[in-house]
This record gives structure tokens, sequence and C-alpha cells, in this order.
């Protein structure tokens, strides 16, 4: 912790501006050797020429000094903001690194701010989360983890379990006394609520990961059903091959796309059928694999065919699926109808083609996005958190047999490892090894 980090804080590439950040007790030592200002005012913007080790001048960037305390990392910080490109950044990180500062690791400047009590694991993760995050819906909720809802839901979840284990305490301290008779009655029903809210969110969180990660949209059907030429649609470019020739794609083929708000991870399949070809077979069950990562499945049938035991083995896989949400599209709309859409009508269908366009889809999958991001429950952003409140939850459904038998010492055991589980969502007790894998994951320079 006495050791004085620097990092460049933006991406790398061709930019207006790149940030170095530099943070720790020599900092401002070496922003006067860097600058050759021997005055730098704390949080005003200094427009200074920078020098190097050789004293040859590298750029004319703002420097900006946040003294101790009153800093991200609550150490002295400066940032000096220099014109963008890798090549002055790289050497004004240089002589920073050649006046006693040393390459920060992912993640160290909010390793720091958590370890110096500006922040917790929950404001760091959304910290973190908001860099990746893929919609608007996403900044929104953890703009609020920013601001403390999340910190806020432990500490009453924590108050409510330490509340019950007091109850405990006092039972076992206290057989002999008069204790009220709906004790019990009031422990249990406070447990039951916090299970519940439990379950809520978590159910939440999984439905809503798409928000920050990115939803999958994995789009299936039958051999030269159009699903290339809709990809090819989505992206408005030639992304994927289209041809007659049924089994062209033989592969999934992923890409990015921004549909609304959203930023989606759109997959084209092979067609699903029954072949002999072995390079098709291995296609076919990558796209049985893309069906079970997807979080929305658009299945495309011809509405110019016939429907026939392709297409039933489509639909038959449809009825399979579990918490998917299910987009049935007819394609070549345009084209004379032959598809018998009576067994397809319960799915809702509809109609889109090359020529007259894929705009209701996109309006759908906008729709089904924004719903999917409604909603005030508390979200969790990791699977560290969601693998705490679970534990959290089997820790109190394992406390209530203890509790109507009578077995108290038994549980107030399980009841402080429900404490302990849900307190690790914004301060673990085994801190430090968590902390290095946590932190590790973040990018360079935060």
């Amino acid at each position: 912790m006495n050791e004085t980090i620097s990092a460049i804080a933006t991406a790398h590439g061709v930019s207006s501006i790149s940030i170095i950040r530099v943070s720790g007790t020599e900092a401002l030592s070496i922003a006067k050797r860097v600058s050759k200002q021997e005055k730098i005012i704390p949080r005003h913007a200094h427009l200074t020429s920078l020098y190097n080790a050789e004293d040859a001048l590298i750029d004319q960037a703002i420097m900006i000094y946040f003294a101790s305390p009153n800093s991200f990392t609550g150490e002295d910080i400066v940032e000096f903001q220099c014109h963008g490109g890798m090549i002055v950044a790289e050497e004004i990180l240089s002589t920073v690194l050649a006046y006693g500062a040393r390459l920060a690791e992912p993640g160290e400047f909010s390793k720091r701010a958590f370890l110096n009590g500006k922040i917790d694991l929950t404001e760091a993760e959304a910290i973190s989360k908001l860099i990746e995050a893929k919609s608007v819906d996403a900044a929104k909720v953890l703009a609020k983890q920013m601001k403390g809802e999340l910190k806020a839901f432990v500490d009453e979840s924590r108050d409510a379990l330490l509340r019950s284990l007091a109850y405990s305490e006092v039972m076992i301290d206290y057989a002999e006394e008069d204790i009220p008779e709906d004790i019990f009655e009031n422990i249990t029903r406070q447990l039951d609520s916090l299970s519940e809210q439990i379950t809520r969110i978590v159910d939440a969180s999984h439905r809503r990961r798409g928000l920050i990660e990115g939803f999958r949209v994995a789009i299936i059907g039958k051999p030269n059903v159009g699903k290339s030429s809709l990809l090819n649609a989505l992206l408005s470019y030639d992304r994927a091959i289209v041809s007659d020739i049924a089994g062209t794609t033989r592969d999934t083929i992923e890409e990015q796309v921004r549909i609304g708000s959203h930023i989606i991870r759109l997959v084209d399949t092979a067609g699903i059928r029954e072949s002999e070809d072995t390079i098709e077979k291995i296609g076919i069950e990558r796209s049985l694999s893309s069906v079970k990562d997807a979080d929305v499945i658009i299945a495309l049938f011809d509405s110019a065919r016939v429907f026939d035991h392709e297409d039933e083995k489509i639909l038959s896989m449809l009825e399979s699926l579990e918490d998917k949400h299910l987009i049935l599209a007819l394609n070549k709309c345009d084209l004379e109808r032959k598809l018998d859409t009576a067994l397809l009508d319960c799915y809702d269908p509809i109609e889109v083609s090359a020529k007259k366009g894929f705009i209701r889809l996109t309006e759908k999958l906008e729709a089904l996005f924004d719903s999917i991001g409604e909603g005030e429950e508390i979200m969790l952003v990791s699977a560290r958190q969601i693998e705490a409140v679970k534990f959290a939850k089997a820790a109190i459904e394992e406390a209530k047999t203890p509790l109507q038998t009578g077995e108290l010492e038994f549980f107030s055991y399980h009841l402080q490892e429900a404490v302990k589980a849900i307190s690790s969502i914004s301060k673990p007790y085994d801190s430090e090894e968590i902390l290095d894998k946590m932190f590790g994951e973040f990018c360079l320079g935060k």
C-alpha cells in the first residue's frame, strides 16, 4: 500500500485524449518532476508542459491533483490528460515509472479505494460492470448500486438476521425466564420474508443478466429458411453467405448488433436437420448448443413451403425449451403461403421477408428487451454476489428445523453462516484472497 502506482486509464488506440493516473504517497512529487511545477493546487486544472527524464518535451497536457483523502483511492492522485495516441501516453507513463512509481495491477486503483474505505465491494463491482454494460437499463441499475442500493439491502438483511440471532442467544442464556410465546413465530416469519426476497432477487438477476453481458439471440430453423438473410438484414451488411443450396451455413456465426438501447449477441446457426455429412453434423450440434446458451430464440419458418418433418423437429425443440424467450417468425411472407400455421398460432408468429423488411421483428425484440429491463427489483451483478445470497438462503432454510425443535445452538450456528454469507457481498471476511481474485478482473488503470 505504500508504493506509488501508475497506469494508462483510457483504452488503447487512437483517441483525442489519453489519461495517465498516478496514486500514492509519491504522486505529487512525481508530478512536480514531470511538469517542472513547484506549486500544484488541488482540484485545479493545470495546463502544463510535461518532460521526460532527459528533460525533453513530451507534450502539453492538463494535470489535476487530488489530495488525500479526498480522492477516488483515498491517496494522493495525479491525472495527466494528454493528447491521444499510445506514443505520448506511453512516454508519460515510462517517465512516471522512472521517477519511482510502479505499474499498477488490474483493478488496483479500485482495490485501494476499497481498502481505504472509499467504496465497498458492491460499489466496486458496479464500477467494473458499468464499463461492460450493454444497455441503458444496465447503466441505470449499476448507477443505483454505485449510490448504495445493494449495500442497503445487505445491511438490512444482516440486521434482520442479527435480530433473530440475538433472540436465539437470549433464549439460550435465559431459558428459565418468561419468554414471549410468539417469539418463535416472529423469527420464522422474519426468516421466511428474507428467504422469499432473496429468491426474487436471484430470479430477477438471472433474467436480467443480458442487460450487462448482452442478450444472446439465436436464430434457428431448418436449412434454407432464410436465417443468414435475417442475420445480414439485422447487421445491415452481408456477414453470412446466402445461397439456395441447403447446408451452406456449416458453423455458428456470432456478431454484435444494437437493437434500441441494447447491444445484443446475434447467433446465426446451421440449419437443423438430419444429415450424414460429418462437417454439417458438427455445425448442427453447435446450433443445438447455441440454443441452450441463448436468452432469446428466433425460430424461423418458411411460409412458402409446406410444413414438413424438419419443421416438426424445430417445433418439438421449442416445446421442450424452458426459461427462454421465444419469437416465431414466418419468413418469405411476400410469396404465396403454403405453410399451415395452425400448429404455430399459439406462439403468435410475426410475418417477415427480405423484400418487406424485418422492422416488425426488430420492434418485437426491442419491446422484449425493454420489458426485461423493467422493474425495481435489486439486481446482483456478479456470480460472486449470486452465490453469496444463495448460500445465505440455504443457511436460513437449514436453520428453520432446529428452531422448530428447540435446538437453538444449531439454529444460531446456521444463522451465523447466513450472516457471514450476506455480509460478504459488501465486505468479505477472508478478504485478501477474494479481493485479489475479484479486482484482478478489472481493467488496467481502474
